[in-house]
């Protein structure tokens, strides 16, 4: 199996396809598979910008709603993950993952699948130690503190990643795991990029929660983006044990270093993303531990008995088939000629997927949370199956590291107030 890897997507769906389909001719190969390690910035519509977190001069329709819209049909299956520049609204729709568009699979905040017999899984967002302890709390339309908050990583994601105990083949986060710089040449890295330098000295350069998965995990592979720049490493887990290769990308720009194919041993196919039955145990054996409020709650290391509902989900398979439920549009895709109806709001609706997914394993539909102020619309559209970082936190947003916003550092570059 041919897989493809790209960095920071940035909305560039496009020029990333074109790339992979000119590799595709220049060697005469076929590839399988493309993953996307954030920042996809799945925008559908006008109304989607407003909770997408970038300046508003960054602040563009990009490419994504084609897909969206079925104008285009992305070439090879696509499967990604958010990162801190995503259209929130839209990733919180699909918290549990699925399609955000024909072919173009998001794995959730947290979540593992299939592709062909190979299991992969993924992360959500970057680490922030502030929010890391408390609920999902943000419900769109966004304020400007949920926006920088989102995508923050939450303890109850990575607690559900830390029961999974069969094998992973590739994991990706967005932010790297603290500490792979140990790992790698961490002096040309800082070469390139000296901001850098003083979080690799202290040893918080990355993300505690992805490095408590990559001890844990162990996956052959681990990919990741955020950064901006191509690093690879090499862990070695403990003497004589399984080794990683870690390697992050960069966002896709001319002569940038955002793609990379990897080749790996699988069956013969059929080569189709499928729910994974450990995964879908653990999310039902866990659910009603969904924390949605601002509430701290901590989860520990205690392991949690899957079996019965390991058990239950493998006959629900066995009837249904593990083909996720079929992508559904939720709201209208931007139309260039036409801005779409003021009247329509850019508030939280249900996502027939979602729903869909939770009836299958006999969960309650819990996203639309306690908040007071939240307010669920009705969808338009049919509901059926068919570096010194420069922007500062508010007292209520915690301590931010100064890559947080990697793309704030390279724009204060540009303007020669900080070297990269």
């Amino acid at each position: 199996m041919r897989i493809a890897v790209e960095g920071c997507m940035h909305g560039e769906l496009d020029n990333v396809y074109a790339t992979i389909l000119y590799i595709e001719k220049l060697h005469n190969t076929k590839i399988d598979l493309l993953i996307c390690c954030g920042d996809f910035q799945a925008v559908r519509n006008e109304h989607d910008l407003e909770s997408l977190n970038v300046k508003p001069k960054y602040r563009s329709m990009n490419s994504f709603w084609k897909y969206y819209s079925g104008q285009e049909v992305a070439p090879i299956p696509t499967i990604f993950i958010g990162g801190n520049h995503e259209a929130s609204n839209y990733l919180w729709e699909l918290y549990y993952g699925g399609w955000a568009a024909p072919n173009i699979y998001f794995l959730g905040f947290a979540g593992v699948i299939k592709f062909g017999n190979i299991r992969i899984g993924g992360l959500s967002g970057i680490y922030n130690a502030y929010h890391y302890n408390l609920g999902h709390y943000e419900r769109p339309p966004y304020n400007e503190s949920d926006i920088r908050s989102i995508y923050h990583v939450r303890e109850y994601d990575v607690y559900k990643l830390l029961q999974v105990e069969e094998p992973i083949d590739i994991f990706i986060s967005h932010d790297w795991p603290r500490a792979i710089t140990d790992y790698g040449n961490w002096k040309d890295l800082v070469r390139r990029k000296s901001f850098f330098e003083k979080e690799i000295q202290e040893g918080t350069l990355g993300s505690k929660a992805a490095e408590e998965l990559l001890d844990k995990l162990k996956p052959p592979y681990w990919f990741s983006a955020h950064l901006h720049c191509k690093f690879p490493a090499i862990v070695q887990h403990g003497e004589g044990g399984p080794i990683t290769e870690f390697l992050a990308l960069d966002k896709c720009l001319p002569g940038r270093q955002f793609l990379q194919i990897l080749e790996i041993e699988s069956g013969p196919g059929p080569y189709e993303i499928q729910y994974d039955e450990e995964w879908l145990a653990i999310t039902r054996k866990l659910n009603s531990l969904l924390p949605l409020t601002k509430k701290s709650v901590q989860f520990g290391d205690q392991k949690v008995d899957i079996q019965d509902d390991r058990h239950w989900v493998a006959n629900k398979l066995k009837v249904r088939g593990s083909k996720p439920f079929d992508f559904t549009q939720t709201v209208p895709s931007y139309k260039p000629s036409q801005s779409i109806s003021n009247n329509f709001s850019s508030g939280y609706c249900r996502n027939p997927q979602t729903e869909l997914f939770l009836q299958f394993l006999g969960l309650p539909y819990l996203l639309d949370g306690t908040r007071e102020s939240q307010t669920q619309i009705q969808c338009p559209m049919p509901l059926n199956s068919g570096a010194e970082a420069s922007y500062h936190a508010s007292d209520n947003d915690g301590e931010y590291s100064a890559i947080d916003d990697v793309d704030e550092i390279e724009g204060l570059a540009e303007a020669g107030d900080v070297e990269t």
